[in-house]
C-alpha cells in the first residue's frame, strides 16, 4: 500500500498537469480499511457484547462535477465483514449499500482538499459462526461524511486519500480510510 502511494506521488511530481476537466463525469474505485465498534452489535442477542472488528473494504463510484468546487457523487460501498471471536463463536457484521453525496472541493494547484456529506442506505447482517443472528435489510440509512486530499495526475487521473465517518445506528464508532482513483472525462 505504501509503495503504491509513493509511486503515485512520484508519477505526479513527474507529470502533474492542471486538468482541463473542471466539469463533467468521473468514474472511480477504491480500497479501504473499515473499523466497527459497538456495545451491542446484534439487538436480538440475549446478552450485550463489546464488538470491535475491522476488514478490508471496497467502493465503486460515479460523479458529476458542476465546476472545480461542487460535485455530486453516488458510491456503492462494501464495508467487508469485520469480525471478532467470542468464547469460541466467530461474529461477523456484513455491511454494504449505496451513498449519494454532495461534494465540495478546494483546489490548491495540482492538489485539492475536499469534503463530502450524504446518506448511506445499507444492509446490515450479523452472523455468529455462519448462522444469521440479525438482519436489517433495505431499511437502514445513516449519515455519512468524508474529508480527503486528492492529486490529479496525467490530466485526468485523480488519486485520493480519504477518511470517512459512517453513523451506523448500532455502532459506537464506525469509520474507514480509503485510497481511491477516479478518471475524469
Amino acid at each position: 500500500m505504501k509503495a503504491l502511494v509513493a509511486l503515485l506521488l512520484l508519477m505526479g511530481c513527474a507529470s502533474v498537469s492542471l486538468a482541463d476537466n473542471d466539469k463533467g463525469l468521473y468514474l472511480g474505485a477504491g480500497i479501504g480499511y473499515f473499523s466497527l465498534k459497538s456495545k451491542q452489535i446484534a439487538p436480538a442477542a440475549p446478552t450485550s457484547i463489546q464488538f470491535d472488528g475491522n476488514d478490508t473494504s471496497f467502493k465503486a463510484f460515479a460523479g458529476w462535477r458542476f465546476n472545480k468546487l461542487l460535485a455530486v457523487e453516488l458510491d456503492y460501498i462494501d464495508l467487508g465483514k469485520p469480525g471478532q471471536d467470542f468464547v469460541g463463536t466467530h461474529v461477523e457484521a456484513r455491511i454494504n449499500g449505496a451513498a449519494p453525496y454532495l461534494k465540495g472541493t478546494l483546489p490548491l494547484g495540482p492538489l485539492e482538499l475536499y469534503a463530502k456529506a450524504g446518506y448511506m442506505f445499507y444492509d446490515l447482517k450479523i452472523e455468529a459462526s455462519g448462522q444469521e443472528v440479525s438482519s436489517r435489510s433495505k431499511n437502514q440509512d445513516d449519515v455519512i461524511a468524508a474529508v480527503g486530499l486528492g492529486l490529479t495526475l496525467l490530466g485526468h487521473l485523480n488519486a485520493t486519500l480519504e477518511y470517512e465517518y459512517i453513523d451506523i445506528s448500532q455502532a459506537s464508532r464506525s469509520d474507514a480510510v480509503w485510497l481511491t482513483g477516479a478518471w475524469r472525462f
